[in-house]
């Protein structure tokens, strides 16, 4: 009998989905802001759930398949990327502060891959490219395996979709054909999002003249809108009533993801479908115009089947990653996804001329 735990570390909230033998047999999630507050409170949902083969853990930008306990002060630096002069970001530190607390247990638990990490990918998606999507982006792809397989009644190595994942911070989009994961546009190259700016103009980033990481999460839809506190829904609500700025705000995320699917054609040309995934896919007036946007390429657009539906879709992914690399019965997907095939740093696709700079900031975290 496998027991696995996925963990999404998502920018509201922390989500764990338990496997046991495949079947969910845990879901529930806590604040971001107590993960921040209490970094103890992962571990006491993981100690809760009783004995567990293997956990994944909050990723970040993600890890080549790396166990905690060897995770060093380096690693940390690979999976949050916040240089040693900048404000620290507290959920952040939390994950930092959670590591150490598992590094004095006796759980099992193992960083995974980010997109940019895999062999799958050629090397040429990665010049000069750090966030080709982030650690949870590659979970909600492996969960989009796994659906589109059960959904069309064809193996895993025949599945071919783009995925879109619209959560609350950044979107992104994922390319898969034959079951591999073979391209990405993630949330810091694309459009904007709920909560982000999306890829950043050159020129702005020249005339900020360098800037803090709490700026990538900054300049979406709530900034355009001036309400930190709007939620999903009120946003929605402010579509229904013709607001101009909302629906501005929205044109920008919807437009962008379409974008980024065109983008990914290039890579995969024949998708048997568009996948959506995400916190903000579950908001009718939202899904009804993506998907509307999204028909315009000719292929079926449907939202991703959810194992079950009180976690999120990264957490779902994380967990059928951690139940095949445990050996229970998604074994089958790891495998055909080429998951362990994975190896090096987000920071080694970079040519240009002041990446030993960056590399040696790397190397002395």
């Amino acid at each position: 009998m496998v027991r696995v735990i996925g963990i999404d570390p998502g920018t509201r909230s922390f989500d764990f989905c338990g496997l046991e033998d495949g079947k969910i047999f845990l879901q529930t999630s806590i604040t971001s802001v107590e993960v921040a507050e209490n970094p103890q409170s992962i571990l006491d949902v993981i100690t809760k759930a009783g004995n567990i083969d293997l956990v994944v853990g909050p990723s970040g930008y993600g890890l080549p398949l790396l166990p905690a306990n060897e995770v060093t002060e380096k690693e940390f630096f690979q999976l949050v990327l916040v240089r040693h002069d900048d404000d620290k970001i507290p959920v952040l530190e939390a994950i930092k502060d959670m590591v150490r607390l598992v590094q004095k247990t006796d759980i099992n638990m193992i960083f995974i891959p980010g997109v940019i990490h895999l062999h799958s990918v050629p090397i040429w998606r990665k010049h000069n490219r750090i966030d080709l999507g982030t650690a949870d982006k590659l979970c909600c792809a492996i969960l989009g395996v796994y659906d589109q397989a059960r959904h069309l009644a064809i193996p895993y190595n025949e599945t071919a979709f783009i995925l879109v994942e619209l959560g609350y911070g950044y979107p992104a989009a994922v390319a898969v054909e034959n079951g591999l994961v073979i391209d990405g546009v993630g949330g810091t190259i694309g459009g904007p999002g709920f909560l982000t700016l999306g890829g950043m103009d050159g020129e702005l980033a020249y005339l900020l003249r360098g800037f803090a990481k709490g700026t990538l999460f900054q300049g979406g839809v709530l900034s355009a809108l001036d309400d930190p506190s709007l939620s999903p829904e009120a946003f929605a609500g402010l579509l229904q009533k013709d607001d101009k700025v909302a629906q501005q705000a929205w044109n920008a995320v919807a437009e962008g993801l379409a974008k980024s699917v065109s983008a990914l054609m290039v890579s995969v040309p024949h998708p048997k479908e568009i996948i959506l995934s995400g916190r903000l896919t579950r908001v009718p007036t939202l899904v009804e115009d993506l998907t509307k946007r999204m028909k315009q390429f000719g292929y079926p657009v449907r939202r991703v089947q959810r194992l079950g539906d009180q976690s999120k879709e990264a957490a779902q992914g994380a967990a059928l990653f951690a139940d095949g690399l445990a050996g229970g019965p998604s074994t089958g997907l790891v495998e055909t996804m080429r998951l362990k095939e994975c190896s090096g740093s987000v920071l080694d696709w970079i040519s240009l001329p002041q990446a030993e700079t960056i590399r040696d900031m790397f190397k002395e975290a």
